[in-house]
């Protein structure tokens, strides 16, 4: 109980130029062919053990949720197919398909029912549910009432109340507040420890670090790479690493850059765990450095007299974490007029998590961090990931490295 087989399953969708040519399709089957056929999927073999846990990543429209709907059953796929033991519990889609104008206990009852479970065994349950949900007495009103966190909360509840041999779960965690996230991921862990599958789809590098054993990508609907968590996540922050960005001027003083305020600045950077290593990185474990290198271009015929170069950290929640500049730290960044270059090493005392990095420039230091003109503020965002990678010693948001 509790195996995925997943053999040669592709799937792919028909498309027409118009209705006319679905129509004259449907009339005489196998005789005409009038589509183009889209694959979401192609080629997906693997197979999955009782009590692995693995993470599956993709960009989105990789087809992830598609082969998630395949394995639970509610899509077919189109060549191949998927061998599953044991009762499946997922959460695909937002609400697990609530029906919005009934009630939150009459959709248990439904959803219930879907997963395998008796009425008798819900109504022991609905109890265990309510509590785990804390949604109160909404679970008496209709579910179009409800926000979209209320909706995973119950969906959770209803699909985690009995143990399954198989859960998956597709981002809905998403939107639920952090304490709840923290409890669920809590039931998620006690599942695992107790030998269910875990099929888990997310864009926290920092989950799939700590919650799985295995990963698999998904690139252009093909399995790019299965195997090892620290290997395949690897080969995924490759193609998701942050880009350069072209953003316009922004101005806090009007009339002092009125002439620069059509022009352009590029700003590079690169996250790195070395300053041996060249190419930029996305994931980092904890205690281990930071080193941040920062370019910023200026096209035209901008030349900045005083320019200074920062940068913001916040969490996934908006929190800012930490900021500074090259003038809080008495240092002028490299000014090669059109390049201005500056470079950090932070000491990384950061919570596992998942993190987003971005970039300013200024000119003309007034003191107490205050300048004459910030040119861009908080711009070409990188997400990057901090996971744990030795047995538990501290908890909170930063490390403050007691002893």
């Amino acid at each position: 109980m509790g195996n995925i087989q997943v053999k040669n399953i592709g799937k792919a969708y028909k498309l027409y130029s118009s209705r006319w040519k679905r129509l004259i399709e449907w009339f005489v089957p196998g005789m005409v062919n009038l589509h183009q056929q889209k694959w979401i999927l192609q080629d997906i073999n693997f197979t999955i053990h009782r009590g692995e846990s693995v993470g599956i990543l993709g960009i989105n429209g990789a087809g992830k949720s598609t082969l998630l709907k395949m394995i639970v059953g509610t899509t077919k796929p189109t060549t191949g197919y998927v061998k599953t033991s044991g009762r499946i519990a997922a959460l695909l889609e937002l609400g697990m398909g609530f029906h919005p104008d009934f009630t939150g206990r009459q959709n248990v009852y439904m959803a219930g029912q879907l997963l395998g479970l008796t009425a008798h065994e819900l109504s022991h349950l609905m109890p265990v549910i309510e509590e785990f949900s804390e949604i109160g007495d909404y679970i008496d009103l209709p579910i179009r009432v409800y926000s979209s966190g209320m909706q995973v909360r119950l969906a959770f509840s209803v699909a985690t109340a009995i143990r399954p041999d198989i859960l998956i779960v597709d981002e809905a965690l998403a939107v639920g507040d952090t304490r709840f996230q923290q409890k669920c991921y809590k039931r998620i862990n006690d599942f695992k420890s107790l030998g269910t599958t875990i099929l888990f789809v997310t864009h926290d590098l920092g989950t799939i670090y700590n919650l799985c054993d295995r990963a698999i990508y998904i690139k252009d609907a093909r399995l790019q790479a299965i195997g090892d968590v620290k290997s395949v996540s690897a080969e995924y922050e490759k193609d998701i690493k942050g880009v350069s960005l072209d953003v316009k001027s922004i101005a806090c003083n009007v009339e002092r850059i009125n002439n620069i305020l059509d022009e352009d600045f590029l700003i590079k950077a690169k996250l790195k765990p070395s300053l041996e290593q060249e190419e930029s990185s996305n994931i980092f474990s904890e205690d281990s450095p930071i080193y941040i290198e920062i370019e910023c271009l200026c096209k035209g015929d901008v030349v900045l007299s005083d320019p200074h170069i920062g940068f913001q950290i916040r969490d996934i929640k908006n929190n800012i974490m930490y900021e500074t500049n090259t003038a809080c730290l008495k240092r002028k960044p490299k000014n090669f007029g059109h390049k201005i270059c500056a470079s950090f090493k932070l000491v990384n005392n950061l919570c596992k998590g998942e993190y987003s990095i971005s970039f300013g420039l200024a000119n003309e230091e007034l003191g107490n961090g205050e300048f004459s003109v910030i040119l861009l503020d908080q711009v070409s965002p990188i997400i990057f990931s901090i996971y744990r990678e030795h047995d538990f010693k501290w908890a909170g948001f930063a490390n403050m490295r007691a002893k």
